[in-house]
């Protein structure tokens, strides 16, 4: 699922003090926002993923998402800001 890395936004789950970001489970629940259930088990959208970097959970946005659920990317992008996340644009 994490293939084409450099076309996806990264946030990082790194605070700027180099602690990870708490709750750990955040990317998780923001990747929720897209996600579905199918035979009991989660399956995220290919717009919004959690994924593991380095011992810290980190969130992959696709760039389109910003075009399909506007009010959704600026609020991943808005929490990204207020908890001084690393982000990386392609």
């Amino acid at each position: 699922m994490t293939d084409n890395l450099e076309n996806k936004i990264l946030i990082e789950g790194i605070t700027p003090n180099g602690q990870s970001f708490r709750p750990s489970d955040w990317a998780e629940r923001m990747s929720g926002n897209l996600s579905t259930f199918k035979k009991q088990r989660i399956h995220y959208s290919p717009l919004l993923y959690p994924i593991r970097q380095q011992d810290y959970s980190c969130l992959l946005v696709d760039p389109s998402l910003e075009e399909t659920h506007a009010e959704l990317f600026s609020q991943i992008m808005d929490f990204a800001r207020l908890n001084q996340l690393r982000v990386t644009h392609p």
